[in-house]
């Protein structure tokens, strides 16, 4: 349940659970595929996790490995390089929720002042058809646009008078790079749980805003956002939570000899140390090494947020 309060008008019920459940066991019917899937697919899988504590040989399968206890989760902390990796996979992750998260926010905001059914429309189906690229496609995009010599970008920068950029060689440009194709590419998709909050706006409140004479802005700050503030909120912790998940493969697309000191992440280099070299019981550690820190940044943002606005994941 998101929230800690019940809904007005209703009162909690002092039934037991089993008599609840009896009493609506159609929806429970109904519910049962997707709750089987979920443990099929999610839950009965982490067994599979106990492999990062032990000596993981294929022959003698998970339950006839043995143990190595700690092993894995020390050498992936003792790495020299270690602190590169988590600073680059903290930085990646950070920057796109700095720019990333807001960007859907806003499109919605704006998206929602347009009166043009038409128009918003094509709006929309032009800033949601980058979310269904593939990434190898967008990544091939990437390296066409950004070309020094015949780059539509740098062919702009020179028409200004600048220099071309190798953008996909040069390690200070790795990071804005892919950023700003991130927010590009999801920015529209993410926009659409805050156009369905905004739809469930009461229109006698932009009506009685009209009257007291507000305009645009005034309403857009004094009633939109505050009405899309709670789901806000919960995607904001939801973010949170993946703040270690960097996905390996756009990064590693992206990879050259000459980025590499800012392009290696966590999960690029455990894909060529754990997933290529075969060795699986260090790269089942260092997920399970994410997963906590991210489990405990989940924990932390929804705490923070019931406190500072009561709204919260549970």
């Amino acid at each position: 349940m998101i929230g800690r309060k019940t809904a007005p008008g209703l009162k909690p019920s002092n039934k037991p659970l089993w008599k609840r459940m009896r009493h609506s066991w159609q929806l429970y019917v109904l519910a049962l595929p997707a709750i089987i899937c979920i443990i099929v697919f999610s839950y009965a899988p982490m067994y599979g996790a106990i492999i990062a504590f032990k000596d993981y040989k294929v022959n003698l399968g998970i339950l006839g490995s043995p143990w190595a206890g700690l092993k894995y989760f020390k050498q992936f902390i003792n790495l020299p390089n270690f602190k590169s990796l988590l600073e680059n996979t903290l930085k990646i992750s950070i920057y796109s929720l700095l720019w990333g998260f807001p960007a859907p926010i806003l499109l919605a905001l704006m998206l929602n002042q347009v009166r043009s059914k038409g128009y918003k429309r094509f709006v929309q189906t032009i800033t949601y058809a980058p979310y269904f690229i593939s990434t190898v496609v967008l990544v091939s995009m990437l390296s066409i646009f950004l070309t020094p010599s015949s780059g539509f970008i740098n062919k702009i920068i020179q028409n200004f008078g600048g220099q071309a950029i190798t953008f996909m060689g040069e390690p200070k440009w790795f990071r804005t790079v892919y950023v700003a194709s991130g927010v590009w590419q999801g920015a529209g998709w993410g926009a659409i749980i805050y156009l369905a909050a905004l739809g469930g706006v009461d229109p006698t409140l932009y009506e009685a805003a009209m009257v007291d004479g507000a305009s645009k802005f005034q309403r857009l700050i004094h009633i939109d956002f505050p009405c899309i503030l709670p789901t806000i909120v919960i995607m904001f912790i939801l973010n949170m939570g993946s703040l270690l998940n960097v996905g390996y493969e756009k990064a590693y697309l992206m990879q050259n000899s000459l980025n590499i000191p800012v392009s290696e992440i966590i999960s690029t280099y455990v894909y060529k140390i754990g997933l290529i070299n075969g060795n699986f019981s260090f790269s089942a550690a260092v997920g399970m090494f994410n997963s906590v820190i991210n489990f405990v940044l989940v924990i932390s943002a929804n705490y923070i947020s019931r406190k500072l606005t009561e709204n919260s994941l549970w």
